[in-house]
Protein backbone atom coordinates (compact mmCIF):
# COMPACT_ATOMS: atom_id res chain seq x y z
CA UNK A 1 0.00 0.00 0.00
CA UNK A 2 1.63 3.42 -0.90
CA UNK A 3 1.43 6.60 1.31
CA UNK A 4 -2.55 7.60 1.60
CA UNK A 5 -3.73 10.85 0.49
CA UNK A 6 -4.55 13.11 3.51
CA UNK A 7 -7.57 14.87 3.90
CA UNK A 8 -8.06 18.31 4.42
CA UNK A 9 -8.13 18.86 7.83
CA UNK A 10 -10.33 22.30 8.44
CA UNK A 11 -12.84 21.11 11.08
CA UNK A 12 -10.34 20.37 13.21
CA UNK A 13 -8.50 23.28 13.14
CA UNK A 14 -8.78 25.12 16.79
CA UNK A 15 -9.24 29.04 15.13
CA UNK A 16 -13.04 27.80 13.90
CA UNK A 17 -14.50 30.13 17.14
CA UNK A 18 -13.52 32.85 15.67
CA UNK A 19 -16.24 34.81 13.13
CA UNK A 20 -14.82 35.67 9.65
CA UNK A 21 -14.56 39.49 10.48
CA UNK A 22 -12.74 39.06 13.66
CA UNK A 23 -10.07 36.47 12.32
CA UNK A 24 -9.61 39.27 9.61
CA UNK A 25 -8.70 41.24 12.19
CA UNK A 26 -6.26 39.12 13.49
CA UNK A 27 -4.75 37.92 9.92
CA UNK A 28 -3.44 42.01 9.73
CA UNK A 29 -1.64 41.51 12.75
CA UNK A 30 0.17 38.60 12.03
CA UNK A 31 3.90 38.24 10.77
CA UNK A 32 4.96 35.39 8.21
CA UNK A 33 7.54 33.76 8.47
CA UNK A 34 8.82 30.44 6.58
CA UNK A 35 10.29 27.74 8.84
CA UNK A 36 12.29 24.45 8.49
CA UNK A 37 11.12 21.43 10.12
CA UNK A 38 13.33 20.99 13.51
CA UNK A 39 13.59 24.70 14.41
CA UNK A 40 12.02 25.87 17.67
CA UNK A 41 9.91 28.30 17.77
CA UNK A 42 10.54 28.91 21.42
CA UNK A 43 12.10 26.99 24.59
CA UNK A 44 10.40 26.40 28.04
CA UNK A 45 11.80 29.82 30.04
CA UNK A 46 11.42 32.00 26.96
CA UNK A 47 9.38 35.02 27.15
CA UNK A 48 6.11 34.56 26.35
CA UNK A 49 5.19 37.80 24.02
CA UNK A 50 3.51 36.29 21.02
CA UNK A 51 1.16 33.41 19.61
CA UNK A 52 1.91 31.62 16.65
CA UNK A 53 -0.42 30.20 13.98
CA UNK A 54 0.10 28.03 11.74
CA UNK A 55 -0.38 29.02 8.17
CA UNK A 56 0.83 25.78 6.33
CA UNK A 57 2.59 23.04 8.16
CA UNK A 58 2.55 21.71 11.62
CA UNK A 59 4.09 21.89 15.16
CA UNK A 60 4.21 19.93 18.36
CA UNK A 61 4.38 21.29 22.14
CA UNK A 62 6.59 19.01 24.24
CA UNK A 63 7.42 19.28 27.90
CA UNK A 64 10.72 17.21 29.38
CA UNK A 65 10.92 15.93 32.87
CA UNK A 66 13.81 16.02 35.21
CA UNK A 67 15.21 12.44 33.76
CA UNK A 68 15.01 14.22 30.30
CA UNK A 69 11.73 12.14 29.09
CA UNK A 70 9.97 13.97 26.23
CA UNK A 71 6.07 14.31 26.12
CA UNK A 72 4.43 15.42 23.39
CA UNK A 73 1.26 17.48 24.90
CA UNK A 74 0.01 19.05 21.40
CA UNK A 75 0.30 18.51 17.89
CA UNK A 76 -0.98 21.54 15.92
CA UNK A 77 -1.77 21.55 12.45
CA UNK A 78 -3.00 24.17 9.19
CA UNK A 79 -5.21 26.84 10.83
CA UNK A 80 -3.82 26.15 14.31
CA UNK A 81 -3.28 29.15 16.84
CA UNK A 82 -1.13 28.38 20.21
CA UNK A 83 0.70 30.07 22.73
CA UNK A 84 1.25 30.45 26.28
CA UNK A 85 -2.67 30.72 27.77
CA UNK A 86 -2.46 33.34 30.50
CA UNK A 87 -4.56 36.37 29.61
CA UNK A 88 -1.99 37.90 27.91
CA UNK A 89 0.55 38.50 31.08
CA UNK A 90 3.82 39.08 31.02
CA UNK A 91 4.96 35.16 31.52
CA UNK A 92 7.66 32.52 30.53
CA UNK A 93 7.32 29.29 28.17
CA UNK A 94 6.69 26.50 30.55
CA UNK A 95 6.95 23.87 27.21
CA UNK A 96 8.49 23.73 24.19
CA UNK A 97 7.26 24.80 21.36
CA UNK A 98 9.12 22.63 17.55
CA UNK A 99 8.03 22.53 13.89
CA UNK A 100 7.89 19.45 12.37
CA UNK A 101 7.96 19.82 8.76
CA UNK A 102 8.86 23.17 6.64
CA UNK A 103 5.83 25.62 7.44
CA UNK A 104 4.50 28.46 7.12
CA UNK A 105 3.94 30.06 10.77
CA UNK A 106 2.39 33.57 11.69
CA UNK A 107 3.21 34.90 14.97
CA UNK A 108 1.16 37.61 16.73
CA UNK A 109 2.39 39.82 19.38
CA UNK A 110 0.67 39.85 22.77
CA UNK A 111 0.62 43.80 23.03
CA UNK A 112 -0.95 44.39 19.38
CA UNK A 113 -3.76 41.39 20.16
CA UNK A 114 -4.42 43.10 23.50
CA UNK A 115 -5.11 46.39 21.37
CA UNK A 116 -7.50 44.57 19.15
CA UNK A 117 -9.32 43.01 21.83
CA UNK A 118 -9.38 46.55 23.65
CA UNK A 119 -10.94 47.82 20.42
CA UNK A 120 -13.75 45.18 19.33
CA UNK A 121 -15.09 43.39 22.34
CA UNK A 122 -16.58 40.74 20.33
CA UNK A 123 -13.07 39.29 19.59
CA UNK A 124 -12.29 39.36 23.32
CA UNK A 125 -15.49 37.35 23.92
CA UNK A 126 -14.43 35.17 21.16
CA UNK A 127 -10.47 34.69 21.98
CA UNK A 128 -12.09 34.39 25.53
CA UNK A 129 -14.24 31.19 24.07
CA UNK A 130 -10.74 29.96 22.33
CA UNK A 131 -8.85 30.07 25.27
CA UNK A 132 -11.56 28.01 27.20
CA UNK A 133 -11.35 25.18 24.31
CA UNK A 134 -8.11 25.10 24.88
CA UNK A 135 -8.25 24.81 28.78
CA UNK A 136 -11.10 21.87 28.06
CA UNK A 137 -8.71 20.05 25.27
CA UNK A 138 -6.13 19.81 28.21
CA UNK A 139 -8.10 18.86 30.68
CA UNK A 140 -9.77 16.00 28.76
CA UNK A 141 -6.01 14.70 28.18
CA UNK A 142 -5.32 14.92 32.12
CA UNK A 143 -8.50 13.01 32.41
CA UNK A 144 -7.93 9.88 30.24
CA UNK A 145 -4.26 10.00 31.77
CA UNK A 146 -5.03 10.08 35.13
CA UNK A 147 -8.60 8.03 35.48
CA UNK A 148 -8.28 5.21 33.25
CA UNK A 149 -4.47 4.13 32.83
CA UNK A 150 -2.19 4.01 29.85
CA UNK A 151 -4.90 1.85 28.02
CA UNK A 152 -7.42 4.73 28.27
CA UNK A 153 -4.73 6.93 27.63
CA UNK A 154 -4.22 5.11 24.40
CA UNK A 155 -7.28 4.23 23.22
CA UNK A 156 -7.84 8.33 23.79
CA UNK A 157 -4.76 9.29 21.28
CA UNK A 158 -6.16 6.55 18.59
CA UNK A 159 -9.61 8.01 18.49
CA UNK A 160 -8.01 11.79 19.09
CA UNK A 161 -5.92 10.94 15.71
CA UNK A 162 -8.68 9.38 13.88
CA UNK A 163 -10.52 12.62 14.29
CA UNK A 164 -7.68 14.37 13.48
CA UNK A 165 -6.03 12.12 10.71
CA UNK A 166 -8.72 9.96 9.91
CA UNK A 167 -9.73 9.04 7.07
CA UNK A 168 -13.20 6.48 6.08
CA UNK A 169 -12.13 2.83 4.69
CA UNK A 170 -15.16 0.88 4.11
CA UNK A 171 -16.41 0.53 7.42
CA UNK A 172 -12.62 1.65 9.07
CA UNK A 173 -10.70 4.46 9.43
CA UNK A 174 -7.36 4.85 8.01
CA UNK A 175 -5.12 7.11 10.43
CA UNK A 176 -2.75 8.91 7.53
CA UNK A 177 0.08 9.89 9.62
CA UNK A 178 2.26 7.47 10.42
CA UNK A 179 3.58 7.13 13.89
CA UNK A 180 5.92 5.20 15.79
CA UNK A 181 5.51 3.37 18.56
CA UNK A 182 7.95 5.45 20.20
CA UNK A 183 5.69 8.52 19.57
CA UNK A 184 3.04 7.16 21.00
CA UNK A 185 4.04 6.73 23.73
CA UNK A 186 5.56 10.07 24.11
CA UNK A 187 1.84 11.10 23.93
CA UNK A 188 1.12 9.11 26.91
CA UNK A 189 3.50 9.09 29.00
CA UNK A 190 4.50 5.41 28.67
CA UNK A 191 7.39 3.48 27.66
CA UNK A 192 7.61 2.14 24.07
CA UNK A 193 7.29 -1.44 25.13
CA UNK A 194 4.56 -0.81 27.40
CA UNK A 195 2.61 0.85 24.11
CA UNK A 196 3.43 -2.28 22.13
CA UNK A 197 1.73 -4.75 24.35
CA UNK A 198 -1.01 -2.37 24.05
CA UNK A 199 -1.34 -2.59 20.85
CA UNK A 200 -0.44 -5.82 20.17
CA UNK A 201 -3.75 -6.27 22.92
CA UNK A 202 -6.05 -3.91 20.25
CA UNK A 203 -4.50 -6.12 17.28
CA UNK A 204 -5.47 -9.37 18.95
CA UNK A 205 -9.00 -8.27 19.56
CA UNK A 206 -9.83 -7.18 16.14
CA UNK A 207 -9.91 -3.35 17.47
CA UNK A 208 -7.40 -1.79 14.97
CA UNK A 209 -4.90 -3.35 12.93
CA UNK A 210 -1.27 -2.08 11.32
CA UNK A 211 -0.67 -1.87 7.35
CA UNK A 212 2.84 -0.73 6.29
CA UNK A 213 3.22 1.46 9.52
CA UNK A 214 -0.64 2.79 9.23
CA UNK A 215 -2.73 2.17 11.73
CA UNK A 216 -6.68 1.48 10.90
CA UNK A 217 -9.20 1.45 13.58
CA UNK A 218 -11.80 -0.96 12.92
CA UNK A 219 -13.76 -0.94 15.98
CA UNK A 220 -14.09 2.74 17.27
CA UNK A 221 -16.85 2.04 19.64
CA UNK A 222 -14.74 -0.33 21.66
CA UNK A 223 -11.67 2.13 21.64
CA UNK A 224 -14.11 4.37 23.46
CA UNK A 225 -15.66 2.19 26.18
CA UNK A 226 -12.16 1.57 27.25
CA UNK A 227 -11.40 5.60 27.38
CA UNK A 228 -14.89 5.75 28.75
CA UNK A 229 -15.39 8.38 25.70
CA UNK A 230 -17.71 11.73 26.78
CA UNK A 231 -18.17 12.18 23.61
CA UNK A 232 -16.54 15.61 23.30
CA UNK A 233 -16.71 17.63 20.53
CA UNK A 234 -14.39 16.87 17.20
CA UNK A 235 -12.54 20.57 18.12
CA UNK A 236 -11.77 19.46 21.43
CA UNK A 237 -11.30 15.89 20.45
CA UNK A 238 -8.50 16.07 18.58
CA UNK A 239 -4.68 15.47 18.98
Amino acid sequence: MGKPHQTEICLNRNTEVFSPENFKLIEEIMYETKVAAGTHLYWEGDVADKFFYIKRGSAQITKSNDEGKLFILYMHLNGDLFGQLDGLQSSTHSMNGEVTEDSVICHILNKDLEVLMWQHGSLAVEFMKWMGMMHRMTQTKLRDLMMFGKPGALSSTLIRLANTYGTPRGDAILITRKLTNTELADMIGATRESVNRMLSDLKRDGIIEQENSFLIIHKLAALREICQCENCPVNICRI
